[in-house]
């Protein structure tokens, strides 16, 4: 009875060990997305206004695994029908690229822009779509950045970097004249 209890609180405290240590390790509950870079001209795409700012959004290839069952060996069958000798397979795995990697520029609003006045607007304009229902605060948060991606995924682009498109269409800055051609 005395080894059964030895046993029994070994096993408790090296429970309680355990868990002592695990709470000493930080845990990630989830990846937070990198705050995007807004890049001048001379870093962006050549070519580029040298007023101009810049967003790149790269999009990873897509892959595809196909695994087959190819026949190396014919089964060997009797007239009769009875199996002499089963067929012989082999495994085979491919990858395939299924859409290749992507990068793509977009014009976005500069950071001398980018003012608690201006983000309080585009939160607005945000709110107004259904897109953004926090406090409007004018601060470039995590809620106002996926707002944003949520609003340009509508047009093509997956990026929580305002593009100059999106804002355009949002109404937060003028269109050049120049550009409705």
């Amino acid at each position: 009875m005395h080894t059964k209890f030895l046993m029994v609180t070994a096993i408790a405290v090296l429970s309680v060990t355990g868990c002592e240590s695990a709470l000493d390790t930080p845990v990630v509950s989830r990846l937070i997305e990198p705050e995007p870079q807004i890049l001048r001209a001379a870093d962006g795409p050549p070519g580029a206004d040298p007023e101009s700012c810049w967003g790149r959004d790269v999009t990873p290839a897509q892959i595809e695994t196909v695994t087959e069952q190819v026949m190396i060996q014919p089964a060997v069958i009797t007239t009769t029908g009875a199996v002499l000798e089963p067929a012989v397979y082999k495994t085979e795995t491919q990858q395939r690229i299924t859409r290749e990697r992507q990068e793509i520029w977009f014009e976005t609003p500069c950071p001398e822009v980018l003012t608690r006045e201006f983000v309080a607007s585009l939160q607005r304009a945000l709110q107004v779509r259904g897109l953004y229902s926090v406090f409007v605060s004018g601060e470039m948060d995590r809620a106002t950045r996926r707002a944003i991606r949520r609003y340009q995924m509508q047009q093509g682009l997956d990026s929580s970097l305002l593009s100059l498109a999106a804002a355009r269409r949002l109404g937060l800055v003028t269109v050049d004249p120049d550009q409705l051609d």
